[in-house]
């Protein structure tokens, strides 16, 4: 099976990025792969962060820190916030941070600095600095003096003002230095969530830390206290002019009442009511009166009015005459004699008969007493008539003099209501001037008795230890630091990671078959050598040790055949025999991207072991150019394969035989310069010759020119029926090699895979991941050979 014409959407397709593999989450054994990696770069980092720690610590002067407590106390001023007129009780975050706003303010550090006369205090204005602080200090120097400062304003030249103005100046200057020094270095903070604050300074002379936190909380009680005597003075003085004009105020508000009344007779009695209104209740209550009176006389007058209207007869039968009436007595006298005589004349009827004399004198006797009774109830009625007429007649006058009154009370109520709105502001007047005097007296007292809410709980002492530098945090921020920095070395070298390190790679970047890892063989002074010769090897070269042990590693494969490099070209032949397998000789081209990457070694290698496991094998040194592989084995020959081509001879004229293996070498001999070598790699000539080649051998290993530079390789690749390609461990970019395989199909088509090539073994380990056979290569020794046997084994 011809595995070059394999079609080339049948073959392995290549990743679309490296960056394609990347997953949604975190990818934990990847991260502890990376930090294994770069552990040497962390431990570096972590010794130079402690380094530069100790360094600090050692440069650096010893500050002391004096603290004072100090209590925004409530209860001390609890008789002031009794008589005083605002309220001025904290409760709340923002009365807390006003304080610790006055303790940093100007104002205070500027009592401060004069009261300890800091402004003269060299321990304070120049303090000790550290070995950073001075070198901050020196750039900046230099940025000054690079860009000096602008002149004062107002100030102009100083060198033109007299000495007496130059050292007021400057004295001035030194103050104002001094406060805002000390402005920016006083601590102030909060104690928590209670209503302590606490106030610290740090200095490098515990003794000058002591004095200037006791002055900055001596100040600020001093302060709380001048603040409370002039918020009272002020207040006094204002409310003195406020009760002039209160008292004025009050006093023409009192007499516009009295006149108001005066003018409008809105005199009133001692329950404060007016004489209209009295006056008006009183007739109300009169006519009342007067009502029920008419109305009872009217009844009586119409009661008797229709006894006398009944007549004569009936007005004995109706009458009804109270007993408290005048003629009440008599009429009862009158209906009792009528009674008796008429029994009488009933008795008298009832023996001797209606005409006996005796009862017609009972009968006008009887007539004549029923006559007078009637003139008496005639005479009753006329005087509950006389009566009634009268009553009548008061309630019609009371009526009148109550529709007057109320006139009068109308008018009176509306003059009521002005008044009483002068009365109501004369009151507030009098009211306010009252409480503005009482409060007058209060401030009046304050002033006399000046009481803070301020009071000092803990006194500030001498510290008996540095605050700083604290030794053990400064190293642990150190080592941090420096495994920080370590860390992001780490991470830049893991970003710049762009070769192949494992086999996985190789799949997943490329998409080629990886065949195995190849070690680095022979002394590192070596590989730098074989990259260093470009040119021809003359005479001392080829007898010089260096030389003697490239030849030895071209046949590492052959003196070292239990060796891991070995047993990778195993692996590579298993995959040739798989993908070729049918055809009688196979044509494998041995390439890379660039130069230096090995290839020349692994074709040697690789032929080598194929002809010592008894394959008839042709090793082709076919990169013309720089036959590297012709001078590190050492072959010194006057005809090559330049000259076979041209001249149209046979392996035979100009191949060499190795007496062990009897593997067959063709060399190429450098003429000079030489740029059509891809045209002489793709000719007839060529063809016939590999052609012939392939009657004899089984294999036929061509060592090529790198992809990159030159197109040979790509010239040759019809003839050839599989590639190898080599790759250098951690040298070989993946994008370059990404890159030829997308730019060259035909090549990639044919290539049956990939070796890496010069890998460190220990190094290797850390770039697999869990349970990837890097991991345990240490578990294959008993398999292999000795890399120091192999190394020895390369010299011989």
């Amino acid at each position: 099976m011809n595995y070059a014409n394999f079609p080339l959407d049948k073959r392995m397709p290549l990743p679309n990025s490296d960056a394609g593999d990347g997953e949604d989450f975190i990818d934990i054994e990847r991260l502890l792969g990376m930090a294994a990696r770069q552990a040497k770069v962390v431990a570096v980092c972590a010794v130079i962060g402690l380094f530069l720690g100790l360094l600090y610590i050692q440069t650096t002067p010893p500050k002391y820190v004096s603290v004072a407590s100090v209590l925004i106390d409530e209860g001390l001023n609890k008789i002031v916030d009794d008589i005083s007129a605002a309220s001025t009780t904290m409760q709340t975050d923002s009365a807390i941070l006003s304080q610790i706003e006055i303790l940093t303010s100007t104002r205070l550090a500027a009592v401060v600095v004069d009261k300890l006369k800091l402004d003269q205090n060299d321990a304070f204005m120049n303090p000790p600095q550290s070995a950073l602080a001075q070198g901050v200090g020196l750039i900046r120097g230099l940025i000054q003096y690079v860009r000096p400062s602008p002149v004062m304003p107002g100030v102009g030249d100083v060198s033109q003002l007299s000495p007496a103005a130059r050292d007021a100046l400057i004295a001035t200057s030194r103050r104002d230095y001094a406060i805002l020094k000390l402005q920016n270095e006083i601590q102030a903070d909060r104690v928590g969530r209670s209503y302590v604050i606490a106030i610290g300074y740090q200095a490098t002379d515990p003794g000058l830390a002591t004095a200037i936190t006791k002055a900055y909380a001596d100040a600020y009680l001093a302060d709380q206290l001048d603040a409370s005597f002039d918020a009272t003075e002020r207040a006094a003085v204002w409310l003195q002019g406020r009760l002039t004009e209160l008292r004025e105020s009050s006093q023409q508000a009192s007499l516009a009442v009295e006149k108001f009344r005066a003018e409008h007779g809105l005199s009133a009695n001692s329950d404060g009511q007016l004489m209209s209104d009295k006056q008006l209740a009183d007739l109300n209550a009169q006519l009342i009166v007067a009502q029920a009176d008419t109305a009872r006389a009217s009844a009586r007058y119409q009661q008797y009015k229709s006894i006398v209207d009944s007549g004569s007869e009936n007005a004995f039968k109706d009458a009804a005459i109270s007993s408290d009436q005048p003629s009440g007595a008599l009429i009862s006298a009158l209906k009792t004699r009528y009674l008796a005589v008429s029994k009488r004349q009933q008795d008298v009827e009832a023996n001797f008969g209606a005409q006996h004399p005796q009862a017609v004198a009972l009968a006008k006797e009887k007539a004549d007493i029923s006559a007078q009774i009637f003139g008496e109830l005639k005479q009753l009625t006329q005087n509950y008539r006389n009566e009634y007429e009268v009553a009548q007649a008061r309630e019609t006058a009371l009526r009148a003099n109550v529709a007057a009154a109320q006139g009068k009370s109308s008018i009176d109520n509306q003059s009521q209501v002005k008044l009483r709105d002068l009365d109501q502001k004369a009151t507030a007047l009098s009211t306010l001037y009252q409480t503005f005097l009482g409060r007058y007296e209060e401030a009046a007292q304050q002033q006399s008795f000046p009481v803070g809410k301020i009071r000092i709980i803990s006194d500030a002492s001498t510290p008996l230890s540095a605050s700083s530098p604290r030794t053990i945090i400064v190293l642990g921020l150190s080592l941090v630091l420096g495994m920080l920095m370590g860390a992001g070395f780490g991470g830049l070298n893991e970003f710049n990671e762009r070769f192949f390190r494992t086999g996985e790679e190789v799949r997943d970047r490329v998409g080629l078959k990886f065949l195995g890892y190849l070690p680095t063989i022979g002394s590192k002074a070596v590989t730098k050598e074989d990259k260093a010769v470009d040119g021809q090897l003359d005479a001392k070269v080829a007898r010089s040790p260096a030389a003697i042990e490239r030849r030895a590693r071209m046949r590492v494969s052959i003196d070292a055949p239990a060796s891991m490099f070995s047993e990778t070209l195993r692996s590579a032949k298993i995959a040739f025999d798989v993908v070729m397998e049918g055809q009688g000789s196979r044509v494998i081209g041995v390439i890379s991207v660039l130069p230096g990457e090995g290839k020349s070694t692994v074709a040697a290698n690789l032929a080598g072991l194929l002809a010592a496991n008894g394959a008839k094998t042709l090793l082709v040194d076919g990169d013309l150019r720089n036959p590297g592989l012709s001078r590190s084995l050492g072959m010194e020959a006057e005809q090559g394969l330049m000259e076979a081509v041209v001249n149209g001879q046979t392996w035979q004229s100009v191949g060499k035989i190795d007496r062990q293996t009897k593997l067959a070498i063709i060399p190429a001999v450098s003429r000079g310069h030489f740029s059509h070598t891809s045209e002489l790699l793709s000719s007839a000539g060529m063809r016939r010759f590999i052609e012939n080649a392939k009657e004899t051998f089984e294999y036929i290993v061509v060592d090529l020119p790198p992809l990159g530079p030159v197109v040979d390789a790509k010239a040759f690749a019809p003839l050839v029926d599989g590639f190898v390609l080599v790759t250098e461990w951690g040298r070989t970019p993946r994008a370059m090699v990404r890159s030829m395989l997308e730019s060259e199909p035909y090549v990639a088509n044919k290539i049956v895979g990939a070796v890496l090539n010069k890998v460190d073994l220990k190094k290797l380990a850390k770039y697999g991941s869990f349970g990837a056979s890097e991991k345990f290569f240490d578990k294959y020794s008993a398999y292999y050979l000795d890399k120091s046997e192999v190394r020895s084994k390369a010299r011989v």
